[in-house]
């Protein structure tokens, strides 16, 4: 099973994230629990300046903006 965090403040763009995330997840029968950070101390500890952010197993993978949704396949897989 994938970890998987979602950083920041809960914005649209936060959720349509952890929604895309969630999609992929399903479509490619990979295992994923979500999470969503939201206290900023936490995220600026990940080094991550411009939300949302994406955490995998511990990894910063994404970092300002929606991914692609090609770019999350290939995390997941990973």
């Amino acid at each position: 099973m994938k970890d998987v965090k979602i950083l920041g403040p809960g914005c649209k763009r936060c959720q349509a994230t952890a929604d895309m995330v969630k999609a992929e997840a399903e479509k490619l029968g990979v295992e994923v629990a979500i999470s969503k950070v939201t206290d900023y101390a936490a995220i600026a500890h990940y080094g991550i300046a411009s939300t949302p952010g994406i955490v995998i197993d511990g990894k910063v993978v994404h970092a300002g903006g929606l991914p692609k949704q090609e770019a999350v396949a290939g995390w997941l897989k990973a």
